[in-house]
């Protein structure tokens, strides 16, 4: 994993990176076809409601329209409300303690809490993309590396296409909206 400034590379493509709940299940080995399927439609459901969640795209109208006013205001609750339905949930259904993890179509990297995997291991890693949505993106992998510090590096199995293109999809808006938050006060007078 590559971590400058403004850019986080794993497996030589552009990476997500957060501070996520990340779970790691040991799995006696790779999932049999009609899983692969199951899972990669699932991943590919939970990426497409989380990036509805974060669109932040909003239709230029006039600041003192009663339009504008009324889509703001109606914003602001439906915000709230997913932030109500994401407490609840958490306190429900509880999650793995976050931790810095970085991913891509190609794998995934963070440190875990407890014993490293063995390199080799077959199993399925679970992140759970947001707080608002119950299930974690699951993405069979296998244990490229593993260090004794707990510092872990996974393969996933391939992706289908669409899949992949999502994924790379997030990374880059991810990446976009850091370097655009570190130099947003740069360029204000």
């Amino acid at each position: 994993m590559t971590d400058n400034a403004d850019t986080v590379v794993l497996y030589e493509e552009l990476a997500f990176q957060d501070v996520l709940p990340v779970l790691w299940r040991p799995a006696p080995g790779p999932p049999g076809p009609e899983t692969l399927a199951s899972l990669s439609e699932r991943n590919l459901q939970i990426l497409q409601t989380c990036e509805a969640l974060t669109d932040q795209g909003w239709v230029e109208l006039e600041d003192n329209s009663p339009l504008a006013t009324e889509l703001q205001r109606l914003d602001r609750k439906l915000t709230l409300l997913l932030e109500l339905v994401g407490q609840i949930l958490t306190t429900n259904r509880p999650r793995p303690a976050p931790v810095a993890v970085c991913f891509n179509a190609h794998g995934a990297a963070w440190r875990a809490a407890g014993p490293a995997p063995a390199v080799g291991t077959a199993g399925i890693l679970e992140i759970y993309l947001h707080e608002c949505v119950a299930q974690p993106l699951r993405f069979p992998s296998t244990v490229a590396t593993a260090t004794a510090a707990g510092d872990i590096k996974v393969r996933f199995l391939p992706l289908e296409d669409a899949l992949a293109a999502l994924i790379a999809k997030a990374a880059f808006r991810r990446h976009r909206r850091q370097i655009a938050g570190r130099l947003g006060p740069q360029r204000a007078p």
